[in-house]
């Protein structure tokens, strides 16, 4: 499998927002859906490691999230729905610096910033557009060499070209092998993109949906 979830949960105080008690997926695009405080952001940011949690979560069958965190986390990567970066960087700061720490190709990155539109490098995110940040957002997730890349609704504040570009790089990347897990309150199959199966997000754990 890879990426199996054993035991998980994850509550904020006393409330519990995850109990899942087993989940596992082989490699493909699977869709995750749930309504608006269901808990997929939530998810998603704990199988990234950004949010602690008890349970186990397993890439390739051996690198553990909390055995192996720094292999773990060089073979997941999240882009987030709505990034928050600080003002005073520019893109061009963060792509190098996240193009490193995630041991980037040569080359990788300025394929990336070309295919997504992102010309405006030198610009600090103070000056950006919601839609600007979300194309870097975008990018960073597909740096490195990744086994697993997580979209969190990533349709939200791009253009028709800049999707056009998005679904062509994730279309490249799963025939090379990477599984991506994608949130959207849109159908991807209307953008050409074969969904291998769909979960939802169902009192507090994923259960299969029936594709539409």
């Amino acid at each position: 499998m890879v990426l199996e979830i054993r035991d998980l949960r994850q509550q904020y105080g006393d409330l519990e927002i995850l109990a899942i008690a087993h989940f596992a997926i082989s490699h493909g695009i699977y869709w995750v859906q749930g309504e608006n405080g269901a808990g997929k952001s939530t998810l998603f940011r704990t199988l990234s490691g950004m949010l602690p949690c008890t349970g186990s979560v397993v890439i390739d069958g051996q690198f553990d999230l909390k055995k192996h965190p720094v292999e773990y986390r060089l073979r997941l990567n999240l882009g987030e729905a709505e990034p928050l970066y600080p003002a005073f960087l520019t893109p061009a700061d963060l792509i190098a610096f996240v193009a490193e720490a995630k041991k980037a190709p040569e080359g990788q990155a300025d394929e990336l910033i070309s295919r997504l539109g992102i010309n405006y490098l030198k610009n600090n995110f103070g000056s950006c557009s919601s839609g600007m940040v979300k194309k870097v957002s975008l990018a960073l997730a597909f740096l490195g060499n990744p086994k697993i890349i997580i979209l969190d609704e990533p349709l939200i504040t791009i253009d028709k070209q800049a999707r056009e570009a998005l679904f062509g790089i994730i279309r490249t990347y799963h025939e090379s092998g990477v599984t991506f897990l994608l949130s959207s309150h849109q159908p991807f199959q209307q953008e050409g993109l074969e969904i291998t199966q769909s979960f939802g997000l169902r009192n507090k754990t994923l259960v299969p949906l029936s594709l539409p």
